[in-house]
């Protein structure tokens, strides 16, 4: 009994609470906010998650060790009791906000995906949720989930929910809590290989989400805490040799790490996130053994105090603002953008610490209830009413394919008659045309193309068959820039020459219609440097695509048209603004090419504004005529396709197919 009350003693002076550990927490979301906020001095700052996760393997094994100490056991279920009040009210107020809002904010597409990402994250395996989310081009390839940073509580939680089974299966072979350090170090080690396993150039998800693969951070934690469970804090001193320069290092080794580390670098996965995690284990076990030194009085500034307390609503809150309280809602950008996002996150985590969070925790009746619901309703309705600033310019009656009251064309049959001339015969009585009384139209190119031709309406007089592969234009140089990052072909990309000449000789079209848009618009690396559209080497590679393209597509004496591509605003940059790929420039620079490729072969290629339609004014907009035309900045709705692009685009393909050629 005596060696337990000494433990007991000894886990206590450990664990007692510092201001300085809210100072860790303060600083490690402080960096998530900079980098989410595109602050370019804080490349690296995503690894506040990794701080996060050092500090949460430190407090939950030094409270298990300090339960342990106390009762000769670890009482699970009360463990996981205190871990549900602490974290699961906060989480269930934001899912029910960002699920409404999200249905005026979000095209349906993501919507969809909104659903199974919400009941992710209440079942704490978001994580596992982002790395296979999505079966398809639409899914994979939509902006980020406004749930998406649950995806380390899914980390964090699952290891509440594993760790603590770990340390009672110890307890119960081994009375000494060194024991543990035969688990915790091995297992840092396997997780660092394991990242190392599932790093993949150009698709990081499976090792920077996993839960196998990130666990380390939480691993050295756990190690931290049984190597100082037995330690009493130096209160006396102000600077112990050893411990001090480790912290010194391991402070200047965040900061390089924080300024310097991109995501998907290679060295990040093979040691860079195990280097972290130490380095933010050195600067913490230097706090908490002597609460006087510098390291410790910084770390418990007042202010850094203040935003660690409410660090975890600040976590929960500024994701999901940032992506709703965006440039394109409030007209703001750079700095001010960022600050406004900051104020209403730190506003909106505030207000959730003192009426959600800390009563629910602390098990206090809410004996103002009547005054606080009505505080909660404002400030349910603050955030929903700036998140939703300019809904009144981007309609949101984007409807499935089945919702929409598709309006048949009819193409004028005046049309429908071969125009006869002097020069090529119309593509309808071109030699060795196979038997057919209609026009037919092959839609080709990517998947905006794969939109246009598939919502069609009803279209009596033609016949309409979509080849479009989506995610794959015919720039197919390997190593892309896209949404900032690195990004590479799908593995199929590289046979669109193949597929398309299968779709054109099945279909033995009158007219090939071709669009193609952003995948021609990134970067993409050329004579050993990122290049694109509008740079001389780069446009010649595009037009010797383009060529190949055309020939492609009129092998069997179609009348090919180019679809000039309109303006996109698939997702703003962090700091606001357009990627490059959705530059009007670069919009402009593509469709210049496309002219300059009908002017080439003016006998067999007619190029077909469809910017002009989609994009009226010279502008990117979401919505023609009061009809919400693309879905999420890129591709076509349904209504849009019948209701404003069809109508106008039907009828001049069938006069195409029937009007005989130069």
């Amino acid at each position: 009994m005596g060696d337990r009350t000494a433990a007991h003693r000894d886990t206590e002076r450990v664990y007692r609470y510092q201001p300085a550990l809210d100072g860790v927490r303060a600083l490690a979301v402080g960096a998530v906010l900079l980098f989410h906020g595109g602050v370019a001095a804080l490349p690296g700052g995503f690894l506040g998650v990794d701080a996060f996760f050092v500090l949460s393997g430190f407090l939950i094994t030094s409270l298990l060790l300090a339960e342990r100490a106390r009762h000769g056991r670890v009482r699970l279920a009360a463990f996981w009791a205190r871990r549900a009040r602490r974290l699961l009210p906060a989480l269930l107020l934001l899912l029910i906000c960002v699920v409404f809002a999200s249905r005026f904010l979000l095209p349906p597409v993501e919507v969809q995906l909104l659903r199974g990402d919400a009941l992710a994250a209440l079942g704490y395996v978001a994580n596992w949720r982002m790395i296979y989310r999505g079966s398809d081009y639409f899914t994979q390839t939509a902006a980020p989930s406004p749930l998406q940073h649950t995806w380390s509580l899914g980390i964090e939680e699952q290891f509440y929910l594993l760790w603590p089974l770990i340390v009672s299966a110890v307890a119960a072979v081994a009375k000494s809590r060194w024991a543990l350090l035969a688990v915790a170090l091995p297992g840092a080690a396997a997780s660092a290989v394991t990242a190392i396993i599932w790093y993949r150039p150009g698709d990081v998800n499976r090792a920077y989400f996993g839960t196998d693969s990130r666990a380390q951070a939480l691993l050295i934690g756990c190690a931290l805490a049984v190597v100082l469970a037995g330690r009493a804090p130096h209160r006396e001193r102000r600077w112990h040799p050893v411990p001090g320069a480790l912290a010194l290092a391991g402070a200047a080794g965040t900061g390089w790490l924080w300024t310097h580390a991109d995501g998907t670098a290679g060295w990040l996965y093979h040691g860079g996130l195990t280097l972290d995690a130490l380095a933010v284990a050195a600067v913490l076990g230097h706090a908490v053994t002597s609460p006087r030194s510098p390291t410790a009085r910084l770390l418990g500034l007042p202010p850094l105090v203040w935003l660690g307390r409410i660090s975890y609503g600040v976590y929960l809150w500024h994701w999901p603002l940032f992506q709703f309280v965006d440039a394109e809602r409030t007209g703001l950008t750079g700095p001010v953008l960022l600050a406004a996002r900051i104020a209403l996150t730190l506003v909106l985590a505030t207000l959730s610490y003192h009426l959600v969070e800390r009563p629910i925790r602390e098990g206090r009746r809410l004996r103002h209830a009547p005054r606080l619901v009505p505080i909660g309703a404002t400030l349910a309705a603050v955030g929903l009413t700036i998140a939703s600033v300019g809904i009144a310019t981007m309609p949101t009656a984007s409807l499935a394919a089945g919702q929409v009251a598709a309006v048949p064309v009819v193409v004028p049959s005046a049309s429908l008659g071969p125009v006869t001339r002097a020069g090529r015969p119309p593509p309808m009585r071109r030699p060795g045309r196979r038997p057919g009384a209609l026009p037919r139209i092959t839609f080709l190119g990517d998947s905006v193309a794969w939109t246009l031709g598939t919502y069609l309406p009803p279209h009596p007089g033609l016949q309409a068959t979509v080849r479009a592969v989506q995610g794959c234009g015919i720039a197919v140089l390997p190593d892309i820039l896209e949404l900032g990052g690195p990004h590479t072909n799908y593995p199929y990309c590289v046979h669109w020459p193949s597929i398309w000449r299968t779709g054109v000789n099945a279909d033995d079209p009158d007219v090939a219609v071709i669009l193609l848009d952003r995948w021609e618009l990134m970067d993409r690396k050329l004579n050993g440097g990122y290049q694109h559209v509008g740079q001389a080497p780069f446009d010649a590679y595009l037009t010797g695509q383009l060529d190949q393209a055309v020939a492609v597509a009129g092998a069997r004496g179609a009348r090919v048209v180019l679809l000039t591509a309109p303006y996109t605003h698939r997702t703003e940059k962090p700091g606001g603004g357009l990627y490059p790929e959705d530059q009007p420039a670069r919009v402009d620079a593509w469709n210049a090419l496309l002219r300059a490729e009908a002017a080439a072969h003016p006998k067999t290629v007619t190029v077909l504004d469809l910017a002009a339609v989609a994009c009226p004014g010279g502008t990117f907009t979401w919505s023609v005529k009061g009809v919400r035309i693309r879905s999420d900045g890129l591709h076509f709705t349904p209504a849009g396709v019948q209701r404003v692009i069809a109508p106008w685009l039907l009828p001049l393909l069938a006069g195409v197919a029937t009007t005989a050629g130069p």
